[in-house]
């Protein structure tokens, strides 16, 4: 920690006083796909402190796992693995992650069926194979092949035939080919003796070069003629560096005030490569030439408040009548709440309770007609023995009456049907409000 840092946290000296099993380790932001913490603060504050901001997260040990500041929720799904099979039909799973404080209604694994192929590879045959081609060569060795075709009969579904569709043989032609010797290329020129020099001295080391006479290189019998003239160079190095100072890091010092107004921050600090420079193309200080150190301002950071879910609609009436099962328009509202705004967070915008025209149809009996069948369910339960579900339900063919009206103001605004009605469908193996069909999953993980 820096030195602007300790003069803060000295002048709120009731942190330091905290006993060791009360800090945490801070991070100023939270992973909500990997559970992880990020982007980290510094250790040493409480929990409350760290908290300030509910977007922050802490670890309780620098090995442990990371918890969010905010109220518990669940992460965005994952996306849905591999399939348990490569071939026919077989299971895949996602995963969410519960993170913050306290528990999450709901399951953290999901599965599903799933096909990759319709079908599984089968392996093939190989026909006879192919004369043997002529050798390659006219003198010395040389090489002779022969090949065969994978379709005796052909693989399906991707299958393969095991084994190699060509098969190489060495052949002799009794004949030897005389080589005559070619240079090969110059090297590079090797390194001088020394790689640097006092300043003033005068002395520069001398440094060579090579070749080989290799291509190719004279056959011996029948003899090839060699390559002659020279296979060594030689000369001075005439520039040399001077011997390298490398360089040292000066003492840290602050750049910045605090980063933030409220919550963990920063100070930045900033440090120089002089003590002593670096000279002569000598080593440049390693490392970062500022860094952040962390500060607490004991203030806790805004946080807007934001909107419940609507509550139920409330039953369909109007004043002093009798509308159920009739033509009659009532009304019906229903309320939400603003949560969880913090530190003088702002308010909610827009309103928390709206109101709509209805008719009542709670308990009246209605002809209903049934549903199509649904898309099939998730794998439950997600391992072990496994099985999916999908369903037709009766559902209300509601009396044609109007969807909109005018109100008192003359605009014209929709009216909709509410309450649960008594629907009768024509049975389906005896049921009449609702029918399923499972199947079992195949290839589910093992519990």
């Amino acid at each position: 920690m820096g030195p602007v840092a300790w003069v803060l946290l000295a002048a709120l000296g009731s942190h330091i006083s905290r006993t060791v099993s009360e800090a945490v380790v801070c991070f100023s932001d939270f992973n909500e796909q990997t559970g992880g913490c990020s982007d980290y603060l510094g250790d040493g504050v409480s929990e409350e402190d760290c908290c300030l901001n509910i977007m922050y997260s802490f670890k309780r040990e620098a090995h442990s796992r990371c918890e969010a500041c905010r109220a518990a929720e669940w992460s965005q799904w994952s996306a849905w693995g591999p399939c348990t099979v490569s071939c026919l039909e077989g299971v895949q799973k996602r995963e969410r992650v519960c993170t913050g404080q306290g528990d999450c209604d709901g399951d953290s694994v999901e599965v599903q069926a799933c096909s990759v192929k319709d079908c599984c590879p089968k392996e093939g045959s190989w026909s006879s194979w192919s004369p043997w081609s002529p050798c390659s060569v006219t003198c010395e060795k040389g090489t002779t092949q022969r090949t065969r075709q994978c379709n005796n009969p052909a693989p399906i579904c991707g299958g393969i035939c095991p084994g190699s569709s060509i098969e190489t043989v060495s052949c002799d032609t009794r004949q030897i080919c005389p080589t005559h010797g070619q240079w090969g290329s110059w090297g590079p020129w090797g390194e001088c003796s020394s790689s640097c020099i006092v300043e003033g001295s005068g002395v520069f080391p001398p440094q060579t070069r090579k070749r080989e006479c290799n291509n190719p290189a004279p056959s011996v019998s029948p003899p090839g003629r060699s390559c002659g003239s020279e296979s060594h160079q030689s000369k001075d190095c005439t520039v040399l560096p001077f011997c390298p100072v490398p360089g040292g890091w000066g003492a840290w010092k602050p750049e910045s005030e605090c980063s933030v107004t409220c919550g963990i921050g920063r100070i930045k600090e900033k440090r120089f490569c002089d003590n002593p420079a670096p000279k002569y193309g000598g080593r440049y200080c390693e490392g970062p030439v500022t860094r952040n150190t962390m500060c607490n301002t004991k203030v806790g950071c805004p946080t807007d408040g934001h909107w419940s879910s609507w509550q139920p609609w409330s039953p369909c009436t109007r004043l002093q009548d009798v509308i159920n099962c009739s033509q009659k328009v009532g009304t019906q509202s229903r309320k939400r709440v603003c949560e969880e705004g913090r530190f003088e967070g702002n308010w909610c915008e827009s309103n928390h309770k709206e109101s709509r025209n209805c008719y009542n149809v709670e308990g009246c009996r209605l002809q209903g007609k049934w549903s199509e069948w649904s898309a099939w369910g998730l794998c439950l339960p997600p391992c072990g023995k496994s099985e999916r579900t999908r369903k037709r339900e009766c559902e209300p063919i509601y009396p044609d009456y109007p969807d909109h009206m005018l109100n008192q103001l003359g605009k014209l605004v929709d009216v909709f049907f509410s309450g649960t009605p008594n629907v009768h469908c024509d049975p389906i193996n005896k049921e009449t409000l609702k029918v399923e069909e499972k199947r079992e999953c195949r290839n589910v993980i093992a519990c």
